[in-house]
C-alpha cells in the first residue's frame, strides 16, 4: 500500500471545531450529565470555622432522612496513603488527602460527604447535617508586616540574584521603587468541577472533569495504594480549566463513597463550594525596585513577591520570575515569598506568576520611562537582553521588538503625546498605555497511538484535554498534515488514561506536547504504509513516545513574546473606567489554527481588563470567609464591559532545534494585559494607581486629576 497523497498544508488555516457541533446540540456529554444505573449522589459539607477541630459529626438524624446512604467523615472514611509517591515520585496534593483527621485548617475545608439517592436529597441531608466544632483563632492578615514570611521554591526557584544591587540603584540616574498590590481572585470556569466513580470489574473507573486525565489518574493511584493499571480516568469534554481541574476533594470524595457503596457515585461542587476547594490566585505584594542610566540602560533590577498560601500546602505565585526573561540588568534579584495563613490553598490560575508579575514589572517600567523622560516602548526596546537574563541561555527568538514595532504601528503609538492629562472628551479623560508580554514555551514527555484503519481513514489516541482551547481541532490538523491527509479522515481521541501518558492541559504547553507525540506517532505510521500491501481490517497501530526527544532538545531560553495596547476613558466625575480598544501582538511560533488562536488571545486579553477593572474577592477578618463567594458578589468583565479587542501575531520562522515549532498560546494573552491599562489610566489622569483593581472609589480618592 502506498501512503496517502500529500494535500495542502491543514496547520495554519482556520478551522472550526471538529466537537462543534455536537457541543452546540447537546450531543457532547460533561462530567456531571453521564447517566449510569444506580447512580448515587454526594454532597460535601464544608466547615463553617477557620480554625480548629471537629469534636463530633452527628450522623444519626441524617441517616434518617429519606433516600440518604451513608455519611462519610474523619472516624469512618476509607483511608488513604498520603506518603505514596507512585512512579511520578511526587506524594499526593495534600489539599485532596479528605477526612483523614479532625483539624479544620480553614473556612470551607470538607468535614463529611453526604450520599443519597438524588442530589436534592443529598443537599437536604447535608444541610441539616450538624458538626460540632473546637473553634480556635484564625489568621488571614495579608499583606502587612509578615516577619514568617518565607522564601519558597516552586515551579522555579525561590530567589535569583546577581551583582550588587545597592552600589547600582546609587549609580543610576533614575530611580523607581514601588509597591504594588493584586488581590484575589478566582477561576470560576462555566462547568462546575464534577466527578463520577465506579468499580468495574475490579477497576476504578472515573468520569471527571479535569486538565489532565494521566494527572488525576496517577493522584488516585498513590491516595489509595492502588496498581496504575486499575484506574482509568476519562474527561472528554471539559468546560473551562484555567489551571483550577486538577485533582481536587471532589475525585477523591467520589472514589471514597464508590467504595463504600459498591455503586456509581457522583460528586459536584456548587458554584459558592469552588470559592473554597478549587484553588485561586493567591493576592500579591510586590516590590520592584529599577535603576537606570541617562541612556534608559538597567542598571538594577529587583522584583520581590509575596504570596499567601494554606498552612496545608506550600503554592507559590511566582511572580517575581516573569523578569527573569524580560529584562537584564547589572544587578538582577528576583525572589517569591509565601506566608501560611487560615485560608485554601492557592493553585494555578492562568499564567501563574506571570499574570500578577507583569503587572507589577510592567508598570514600574513605565514610571522609570517617565522619570527617564524616555518612551515606554523605547525603554523596552534598549532592555532587550542578548541571553536569559538569570539562566545565562540563548534565546530560541526574540522579537518582542518587532511586536512593539508592529503594534505601535497599527495602534497609532507615534502620534500620542507622552505628557498625561491633556485629552479629553467632555467629562472623559483619554489616555493610552503598553506593555510587554512574556510566557515560556516548554514542552513535556507524551505518548500517542495513531491508527491507520482499513477504511482509510485514521485514528488518533491521546491522553489529551481540550478545556475549550481547541486542542482536539488543532491535533487534527496536525494529524492531517503528518499523515498528509485531508483533517475529514483524522479521528482524534482524547481524555482517556487509557490512552497512556500524556501530559496536561497547562503551562501552555498542552498542544505543544500533545502536538509532538502525534507528529513522532504519525510519521512512523506513514513510513509503514509505504512498506504494507494493505491495511487489516485490525489496522495498524503505530505508538510514540517523545521522553528521550524531549530531553534531547537544545537548551535555550524559548518564550512566546508580546506587546499589549490600551486606550481607556476615565470619568472623573464617577471614577469609571472604560476600555475603548486593545491591541496584542503575538510572537508565538507556528499557529496551527488562527480561528481557534485568536479566540485564545482575545479571551486573554479579556481577562486583563477583569484583572485590571473588576476582580477582587474580599475575605471577613472576623470569618475567614469570602464576601459574597458567587458570580453576583465576584465581579467580571462582561460584554458591556469589553470594547473592540484586536489580536494579531508575527510570522515567526520556526527554531531549527525545534521540530514542532508550538509555543503555546493560552496564557500569553492576560500577561502585561492589565498593566497596559493601568499605564494607559495614568496617562489619561496623570495618577498612578499601583492596587489593582482600578476601582471608581480608588479613582476619585487617587487625589487630583490632571
Amino acid at each position: 500500500m502506498t501512503a496517502p497523497t500529500a494535500h495542502r498544508s491543514s496547520v495554519g488555516t482556520a478551522h472550526t471545531r471538529v466537537e462543534g457541533r455536537d457541543k452546540v446540540t447537546g450531543a457532547a456529554r460533561y462530567a456531571g450529565e453521564i447517566p449510569f444505573a444506580e447512580l448515587a449522589h454526594g454532597w460535601l459539607v464544608l466547615s463553617t470555622i477557620a480554625c480548629g477541630r471537629i469534636r463530633s459529626v452527628h450522623t444519626a438524624a441524617v441517616l434518617a432522612m429519606p433516600g440518604v446512604l451513608t455519611v462519610l467523615h474523619h472516624e469512618n472514611a476509607p483511608r488513604v496513603d498520603s506518603g505514596h509517591v507512585g512512579v511520578l515520585g511526587v506524594p499526593p496534593d495534600p489539599t485532596a488527602v479528605l477526612f483523614q483527621h479532625d483539624r479544620v485548617p480553614h473556612l470551607g475545608w470538607p468535614v463529611a460527604l453526604v450520599v443519597a439517592e438524588t442530589s436534592e436529597q443529598a443537599r437536604e441531608a447535608a444541610e441539616a447535617l450538624v458538626v460540632d466544632y473546637e473553634k480556635e483563632p484564625h489568621d488571614i492578615a495579608f499583606p502587612g508586616e509578615r516577619p514568617d514570611a518565607h522564601p519558597v521554591d516552586g515551579h522555579v526557584p525561590a530567589v535569583t540574584e546577581k551583582g550588587d544591587l545597592e552600589a547600582e540603584l546609587a549609580a543610576s540616574a533614575a530611580v523607581v521603587d514601588v509597591e504594588y498590590t493584586t488581590p484575589e481572585e478566582h477561576h470560576n470556569p462555566m462547568e462546575p468541577h464534577a466527578a463520577t466513580a465506579r468499580w468495574d470489574g475490579g477497576r476504578l473507573d472515573v468520569f471527571d472533569s479535569n486538565q489532565g486525565s494521566t494527572w488525576v489518574a496517577d493522584g488516585l493511584v498513590k491516595l489509595f495504594s492502588l496498581d496504575p493499571a486499575s484506574v482509568r480516568v476519562r474527561s472528554e469534554h471539559v468546560g473551562g480549566g484555567f489551571g483550577s481541574k486538577g485533582v481536587r476533594a471532589h475525585q477523591v470524595a467520589a472514589v471514597m463513597a464508590a467504595t463504600a457503596l459498591q455503586r456509581p457515585v457522583r460528586v459536584v461542587m456548587t458554584r459558592r463550594q469552588m470559592f473554597s476547594l478549587a484553588g485561586y490566585r493567591s493576592p500579591t505584594t510586590q516590590r520592584v525596585r529599577l535603576g537606570a542610566d541617562a541612556d534608559g540602560r538597567l542598571r538594577a533590577l529587583e522584583h520581590d513577591c509575596l504570596n499567601l498560601t494554606s498552612t496545608v500546602y506550600d503554592f507559590v505565585e511566582p511572580g517575581a520570575a516573569v523578569a527573569r526573561a524580560l529584562y537584564d540588568a547589572d544587578a538582577h534579584r528576583t525572589a517569591n515569598h509565601v506566608v501560611r495563613l487560615d485560608v485554601p490553598t492557592p493553585t494555578w490560575m492562568r499564567a501563574p506568576g506571570e499574570a500578577p508579575g507583569s503587572f507589577a514589572l510592567e508598570a514600574a517600567l513605565d514610571e522609570l520611562a517617565e522619570k527617564a523622560g524616555i518612551d515606554p516602548i523605547e525603554l523596552r526596546v534598549r532592555n532587550e537582553p542578548e541571553r536569559g537574563p538569570v539562566s545565562g541561555l540563548p534565546f530560541s527568538d526574540h522579537h518582542l521588538p518587532a511586536c512593539f514595532r508592529e503594534g505601535a504601528r497599527r495602534f497609532g503609538w507615534a502620534e500620542r503625546d507622552p505628557r498625561p492629562g491633556l485629552r479629553r472628551e467632555g467629562r472623559w479623560l483619554l489616555g493610552t498605555g503598553t506593555a510587554a508580554a512574556s510566557f515560556p514555551a516548554g514542552a513535556a514527555p507524551s505518548t500517542a497511538a495513531v491508527t491507520a484503519e482499513a477504511d482509510g481513514t485514521f485514528t488518533v489516541r491521546i491522553a489529551a484535554s481540550d478545556i475549550g482551547t481547541g486542542a482536539r481541532t488543532a491535533l487534527t490538523l496536525i494529524a492531517a498534515d503528518a499523515l498528509r491527509t485531508e483533517p475529514e479522515r483524522v479521528r482524534v481521541r482524547i481524555g482517556d488514561s487509557d490512552f497512556g501518558p500524556a501530559f496536561l492541559a497547562g503551562g501552555s504547553m498542552g498542544t505543544r506536547t500533545w502536538g509532538w507525540a502525534v507528529m513522532a506517532a504519525a510519521g512512523e505510521l506513514r513510513e509503514r504504509l509505504v512498506a504494507e500491501a494493505a491495511v487489516p481490517p485490525e489496522g495498524i497501530t503505530v505508538r510514540s513516545d517523545t521522553t528521550q526527544a524531549v530531553a534531547a532538545l537544545a537548551q535555550k531560553e524559548r518564550h512566546a513574546f508580546g506587546a499589549q495596547f490600551a486606550e481607556v476613558a476615565v470619568d472623573v466625575t464617577t471614577g469609571e473606567v472604560r476600555v475603548r480598544r486593545m491591541l496584542g501582538i503575538f510572537a508565538a511560533g507556528r499557529i496551527v489554527n488562527p480561528l481557534t488562536a485568536r479566540g485564545q488571545l482575545v479571551g486573554g486579553m479579556t481577562w486583563g481588563i477583569s484583572m485590571a477593572l473588576h476582580e477582587e474577592a474580599v475575605r471577613d477578618q472576623v470569618t475567614g470567609g469570602h464576601y459574597g463567594a458567587d458570580l453576583a458578589g465576584y465581579h467580571v468583565a462582561t460584554h458591556a464591559d469589553v470594547p473592540h479587542i484586536e489580536a494579531d501575531w508575527l510570522d515567526e520562522a520556526t527554531d531549527a532545534d525545534d521540530p514542532v515549532g508550538i509555543k503555546g498560546i493560552g496564557e500569553i494573552g492576560i500577561v502585561g494585559a492589565a498593566a497596559a491599562i493601568a499605564n494607559a489610566v495614568w496617562h489619561a489622569t496623570g495618577v498612578r494607581h499601583r492596587q489593582l483593581p482600578i476601582r471608581p472609589d480608588r479613582v476619585l480618592t487617587a487625589g487630583p486629576h490632571a
